[in-house]
């Protein structure tokens, strides 16, 4: 199984992104999505999950309103559009994929496979 994130990079306050994570040697669609975030000195941290078919999201109430995941099944990928970013959105950003439901979409505990993870830079 590999999980290859993407779309990281530099941008200022208030700027976006856009990251993508292309998932393969795994049945896709059998798994929800997650993206987590790891700053300098801190745990790694729940940001957004997607549930297997793609209707239903969770969000970390810090990127509700700012940050959308999706996925598109066809294409083995999930995104994460990251808007407004601020300083505080700095982090390594992970993707992961879980055999669980729904209702474990939040805990790292239950996600199986991590992609190698992209980093996110927002300068003030």
């Amino acid at each position: 199984v590999q999980l290859q994130a993407s779309g990281g990079g530099l941008v200022q306050a208030g700027g976006s992104l856009r990251l993508a994570c292309a998932a393969s040697g795994l049945t896709f669609s059998s798994y929800v999505m997650g993206w987590f975030r790891q700053a300098p000195g801190k745990e790694r941290e729940f940001v957004a999950a997607i549930g297997r078919s793609g209707g239903s999201t969770y969000y970390a109430d810090s990127v509700k309103g700012r940050f959308t995941i999706s996925r598109d099944n066809a294409k083995n990928t999930v995104y994460l559009q990251i808007d407004s970013l601020k300083p505080g959105d700095t982090a390594v950003y992970y993707c992961a994929a879980s055999p669980y439901g729904n209702s474990r979409s939040q805990t790292r505990n239950y996600y199986d496979y991590w992609g190698q993870g992209t980093q996110v830079t927002v300068s003030s």
